[in-house]
């Protein structure tokens, strides 16, 4: 008889490890299926230092490591497998994979988001050197020092006001001639002593020797390029969710995140979306692995009640 899994869980960040995790010690049959490696963007961060319980900080691809283990010492199961199609809208769901069809009774999306980069040369490079997408996860490197943030909306304001408490100074890099950011971040950052403002402008070289050293910015208005000196530079351009896949079949907002709230739930009963994928307000290892629990929570009552 072919295999039908109790959860099926998509991608192996924290808050797929989490949700294994919960689900495989209420008895579950759980298998995560993962394309890469275990963590997701939290293995490509070298220091943690916002995850409760490591008072020193923890590399994320080893907390990344340590979170399958703990599922796995429960009976979760990894396969490293791309789902390449879906077919959610029966009770058992149906997913084609590089490695062959899975069933479940039970879907949790943990596909994440990743930083919508700047696409200049060197920019991959420069990664974890210079060049940063999280402000809450990497502005502590850059205490008494410059940076730069690129963007104009909310996350970008929020990491501005950030680093401004840490930084010596920071200069916001924005396309337009004022923040699109709601006004409640406006009067705060006008009034911070030690950002700085390029209007009209857009960055477009990275210098570095073995880091990132500086940035090359062009005004719009008047093609002007100005080299600027830095230590970092925070891009907060927006996030690309990773939920193509489930276009079609699973509610979105108009970012492309799936509309879920605390439970997880979808709009589709037994399917969860859980992580950086679903609409929230505040995208961290945290959350996620918070999502993945109540995302395990939910499905157990799913399961339990097609059994009444």
């Amino acid at each position: 008889m072919e295999r039908i899994y109790d959860m099926i869980i998509i991608g192996g960040g924290p808050g797929g490890y989490t949700a294994a995790l919960y689900a495989a010690r209420s008895g579950l049959d759980v298998v995560v299926l993962e394309k890469l490696s275990a963590g997701g963007q939290m293995a490509l961060t070298t220091q943690v230092d916002n995850y409760p319980g490591f008072p020193q900080g923890v590399d994320g691809f080893q907390l990344a490591l340590a979170m399958q283990e703990g599922a796995e010492r429960f009976g979760a199961v990894t396969e490293y497998a791309e789902v390449l199609s879906c077919d959610l809208s029966k009770d058992v769901k149906v997913l084609e994979t590089s490695e062959g069809t899975f069933r479940g009774r039970t879907i949790v999306i943990s596909t994440g988001a990743s930083p919508r980069p700047l696409g200049l040369p060197g920019e991959e490079e420069l990664v974890g050197r210079g060049l940063h997408y999280c402000a809450a996860c990497d502005g502590m490197f850059y205490k008494g020092k410059t940076v730069v943030v690129v963007g104009g909306g909310n996350s970008a304001a929020a990491d501005a006001m950030a680093l401004s408490r840490i930084a010596k100074k920071v200069i916001l890099v924005h396309r337009r001639d004022t923040l699109r950011a709601t006004q409640v971040y406006h009067k705060p950052l006008m009034e911070a002593e030690n950002v700085e403002f390029l209007w009209n402008s857009q960055v477009t070289e990275l210098h570095r020797e073995n880091r990132l050293t500086g940035i090359a910015v062009e005004d719009l208005v008047s093609g002007e390029i100005r080299e600027v000196e830095c230590d970092g530079v925070f891009v907060s351009i927006g996030r690309q969710p990773a939920s193509s896949l489930f276009a079609g079949q699973l509610e979105m907002d108009d970012s492309g995140y799936i509309v879920a709230g605390e439970s997880g739930k979808t709009n589709i009963p037994g399917v969860y979306a859980v992580g950086d994928v679903r609409t929230k307000a505040l995208r961290q290892i945290i959350t996620a692995a918070s999502d993945g629990a109540n995302a395990a929570h939910e499905a157990e009552g799913y399961l339990a009640s097609l059994h009444q």
